[in-house]
């Protein structure tokens, strides 16, 4: 019991920023994706408390996530019903399970850690981007977004630049206040100061925003914020209108086609993002805890079952908010459920103060989280890992920043595939030479990409020649390449090339050899 309440001051700190970080990406996904903007907060609450409790990670946060918003705005389309939308979360969430149960998690292991640091980069970056614009007042593109091509006819880049020319004053005056802000907090002297230590920064900086902006209002000649530059939270006027927020799904739609197609999509997208954010969490993880991945895909299949009932959007584990838990200085999984009750509780019980904060200050509030994520140091490391581990590093950024998250992704993964073939190449291979005496070693695992430069140094070997064909450290030999040995072997004599086949006897490689009467083995 001691150790569960050992680390609620820093988890309980670290929530109100998931919080304030999650409030308006919930937001903004629902609203990109045609959705009730209630399902968003559903979901981050689901995502916080239902998930929170089955995952097997100590710092991951789950929620609504922009990777999905394209595929829930079409089936949403598509199906015409949102009840039979929820529907196909909630068989979406069962196939979740189901994948958990089957060890689907494993597919999580095999992704480089190249690519894995080179997508938090572009998550850092894509934040900065992204999040500019709202810093300065322009607010055409939703909260979240994360691809390059934006639904306003704008891309990451362009957003930039026609938000430089539409800044708002007071806007602007907030956005760049709060990243100040932010920026002062992490000096030692507040960490150090007992009272300050576990005050949120983020929390200090809704709370100016919140009055610098009435302030501003207050003041002529400085334009105030708009309505539609704050937080809009759907407000209840009573119990029973909140409870009315929250949706059942239409079972009647079972049979339709649609709806099982919208699931298999949603369980597989969900599934390969939340096994992204995972890994990715990891590596965050100060700790170096390693979440169960087939735990994990259980847990969110739960979470979108009981998300999927009660009206929410699918969910799955966000790297935005799950940085800003580590960033925050989150310890365990209670931060991440304190998060999801705080968000139920403001949505309840304080709408209308929700309401009042600047979209400007979260924005701030994201950027500085972008900054933390995509930092120079980080560059710089992989660089001095060497090409192999910068170059699918880079490309796996320029990727991620000019597609969306799952294809930048499968393109490094790609790179770094080259890499590592193209490293096996060169490394499979030991070939020595010493006057007229030649040496050529197999070492590990030769494959047919090899077969072209053993038989070019093959037929380099001269006349009259020694050659020590080496294969005895071998753990793999394709078939391809022993038959060109063994061709090699069989009219080695008419140049009078006395050959010595090296072999370790107890490998079963040996005995696919020739053995013929000028070998000595």
């Amino acid at each position: 019991m001691k150790k569960y309440y050992s680390h609620i001051g820093a988890n309980l700190s670290a929530s109100i920023v998931v919080l304030l970080v999650a409030l308006p990406l919930c937001l903004g996904i629902a609203l990109a994706s045609g959705a009730p903007l209630f399902s968003g907060i559903i979901a981050g609450v689901v995502g916080g408390i239902v998930v929170g409790l089955l995952s097997g990670s100590q710092l991951s946060v789950s929620g609504p996530a922009a990777g999905l918003t394209a595929i829930v705005a079409v089936a949403i389309l598509k199906l015409q019903v949102y009840e039979a939308f929820l529907l196909a979360v909630v068989l979406a969430g069962v196939m979740q399970v189901a994948l958990g149960y089957l060890k689907a998690g494993v597919i999580g292991d095999y992704i480089p850690n190249a690519v894995i640091k080179g997508m938090l980069a572009a998550i850092g970056l894509i934040l900065i981007m992204k999040q500019f614009p709202h810093l300065v007042g322009y607010d055409a593109n939703f909260e979240g977004d994360e691809t390059f091509a934006q639904a306003d006819q704008n891309n990451t880049f362009s957003a930039i630049y026609t938000a430089l020319n539409t800044i708002k004053p007071a806007a602007a005056i907030i956005g760049l206040g709060s990243i100040i802000l932010l920026s002062i907090w992490e000096k030692p002297f507040i960490k150090k100061n007992e009272l300050l230590r576990f005050v949120p920064g983020p929390l200090v900086v809704v709370i100016l925003a919140i009055i610098i902006n009435g302030t501003i209002e207050q003041l002529s000649g400085i334009a105030s914020i708009e309505s539609t530059h704050l937080v809009s939270l759907p407000i209840a006027h009573s119990t029973t209108e909140f409870i009315s927020f929250f949706t059942l799904p239409n079972f009647s739609f079972i049979t339709n086609v649609q709806v099982w197609i919208s699931a298999v999509t949603l369980a597989i997208v969900a599934s390969l993002e939340t096994l992204l954010g995972i890994e990715a969490v990891d590596k965050l993880d100060p700790l170096k805890r390693v979440t169960p991945t087939n735990k994990e895909l259980k847990a969110q299949g739960f979470g979108n079952i009981i998300s999927g009932l009660i009206g929410g959007l699918p969910l799955t584990s966000v790297i935005v908010r799950s940085s800003a838990n580590v960033s925050a200085g989150g310890k365990t999984k209670q931060a991440t459920i304190f998060h999801g009750l705080l968000l139920l509780l403001c949505a309840a019980l304080i709408p209308n103060l929700l309401n009042k904060i600047p979209l400007s200050a979260l924005a701030g509030i994201l950027i500085f989280t972008g900054y933390k994520l995509a930092k120079i140091t980080l560059f710089k490391e992989f660089y001095q890992k060497g090409l192999n581990q910068f170059i699918p590093f880079c490309v796996t950024i320029i990727a991620i920043l000019f597609t969306d998250l799952l294809i930048g992704i499968s393109i490094g993964i790609a790179v770094s595939m080259i890499f590592i073939i193209r490293s096996n190449f060169k490394t499979a291979v030991l070939v020595v030479n010493d006057n007229n005496n030649y040496l050529i070693r197999f070492k590990k695992d030769v494959s047919f990409l090899n077969k072209p430069i053993i038989k070019s140094e093959l037929e380099l070997v001269p006349e009259n020649a020694n050659l020590v064909i080496d294969v005895a450290r071998a753990e793999y030999i394709d078939k391809d390449v022993i038959d060109e040995v063994n061709s090699f072997l069989y009219h080695a004599h008419l140049k009078n090339i006395k050959v010595a086949l090296r072999t370790n006897p107890s490998n079963a490689l040996h005995r696919l050899f020739l053995t013929i009467q000028n070998i000595n083995l």
